[in-house]
């Protein structure tokens, strides 16, 4: 429509709220992942082990199964057995993150795009978040609400004493789930903000988990002490996994050093998605 003819009106339609533009980034992100086959596919294979598992809480309870078997001294449902679903699914959501987060900020930097959402009632705080919750609803969707489900079924059908004295086991799957998600987030758009060829940041994600593990593990043979672990990210996540399961920790890891370690991870992406999320930027030839 032409200006002057000055027919044009404002936008009279409802408004989003504030709090939840952020998941508007999420919406337009989700219909890319809806049209690739392979991601579809993955997810699917993520519940998988969900229901092996709750199949295995189920056994102790049918009476074929323990006429059969002795099912309940072969399995035990506690706080190892959980400890051990959210290992099996944080591994997967580390490889599904390896895969979606490359794209998340590098095409939007490729293209220049951030002067299109911030010339809007869009934040950088929301723009983080929001690109954070395109992963942070899928890492959950295959982490801590089946996790959370199978310990409600769990409770279930051992009864309230079994759900009151284990409670902690709920709150250690939906805490420690949470601190993995966080972090395999942040350090996911940091890679993507810094590194624009999606196959380069995936493998930076890849070297910053696998490749620290072994540089930190060489540090404590090396100098003969646990702290050269505190580089090793999955070392970190379990002695906080195995502290919040209440599980003998093994890795010689203190949690508060292991939370601490994370914590400067976590600081470290917020710093380098700092200084590339911006409305312009400057070159200096």
């Amino acid at each position: 429509m032409a200006v002057y003819k000055r027919g044009y009106e404002g936008y009279q339609g409802k408004l989003t709220p504030e709090w939840s533009r952020f998941l508007v980034i999420a919406r337009q992100a989700y219909r890319r992942v809806l049209d690739s086959k392979l991601m579809i596919t993955f997810l699917v294979l993520s519940f998988v082990p969900p229901a092996v598992y709750a199949v295995l809480i189920y056994l102790p309870h049918n009476a074929g199964a323990l006429q059969i078997f002795n099912i309940r001294k072969l399995l035990s449902i506690d706080a190892s057995f959980f400890y051990h679903f959210i290992a099996t699914q944080g591994f997967l959501a580390f490889v599904l993150t390896a895969f979606l987060g490359p794209g998340l900020i590098s095409a939007d930097l490729a293209n220049n795009a951030l002067p299109l959402y911030f010339c809007r009632p869009f934040s950088r705080a929301e723009y983080v978040v929001g690109k954070m919750s395109v992963l942070a609803i899928l890492l959950s969707a295959i982490t801590w609400i089946p996790g959370l489900l199978l310990f409600a079924f769990q409770s279930y059908l051992e009864g309230f004493t079994w759900f009151r004295e284990n409670f902690y086991i709920g709150s250690a799957l939906f805490l420690g789930s949470w601190i993995w998600i966080v972090l395999l987030s942040l350090l996911a758009l940091a890679m993507s903000a810094w590194v624009k060829w999606k196959l380069a940041a995936g493998a930076l994600i890849v070297a910053s988990v696998f490749v620290t593990a072994g540089f930190g593990e060489a540090m404590a043979n090396m100098l003969h002490t646990e702290s050269g672990g505190l580089i090793n990210i999955l070392k970190d996540m379990d002695a906080v996994w195995f502290s919040l399961f209440r599980l003998t920790n093994n890795t010689g890891l203190a949690f508060e050093s292991a939370v601490g370690a994370l914590v400067a991870v976590s600081g470290l992406c917020l710093y380098l998605l700092s200084r590339k999320i911006r409305a312009y930027e400057v070159e200096r030839s």
